[in-house]
């Protein structure tokens, strides 16, 4: 076996593998799907124009994949997560996705989630040390 250079990459190099790989798995998704990719990104400002809450998400063929949402922590229990969440699930059933897929912590928020209707779809125990990290999904059709 000859010898392999790894090397980091930089952010061209990575942006390159990663349309790669968006070019290979349109070859396996169906043509209405194929291009439907789409950032959905929100938040909320106080009186100052502050940001104090937001989600960053991205539709991606038929779901919608939740990656962060977060309330400033003199902000929270005023309703700005769960204002955030349901424009996301608005934006996805009019978009006409099935479902929406998230992970967090067990510091975070597992049980706002479940208490919006997602389901718990597995655990990873020890993820970080001493917490449990979880996935969530909640069907829309």
């Amino acid at each position: 076996m000859s010898d392999i250079n790894i090397i980091a990459s930089t952010a061209e190099e990575s942006e390159y593998v990663r349309q790669q790989l968006v070019a290979y798995n349109a070859t396996h998704v169906s043509e209405e799907l194929r291009n439907r990719y789409e950032e959905l990104n929100f938040n909320i400002k106080n009186e100052a124009g502050e940001i104090v809450a937001g989600v960053l998400s991205t539709l991606c063929w038929n779901w919608v994949e939740l990656d962060i949402l977060w309330v400033d922590s003199e902000q929270r229990h005023r309703g700005y997560g769960s204002q955030l969440l349901h424009e996301v699930e608005r934006l996805a059933r009019e978009k006409s996705c099935d479902f929406i897929m998230l992970n967090t912590f067990s510091y975070q928020a597992p049980e706002f989630y479940k208490k919006h209707g997602y389901q718990l779809i597995t655990t990873i125990e020890d993820a970080p040390r001493g917490h449990h990290h979880y996935y969530f999904k909640k069907d829309l059709t």
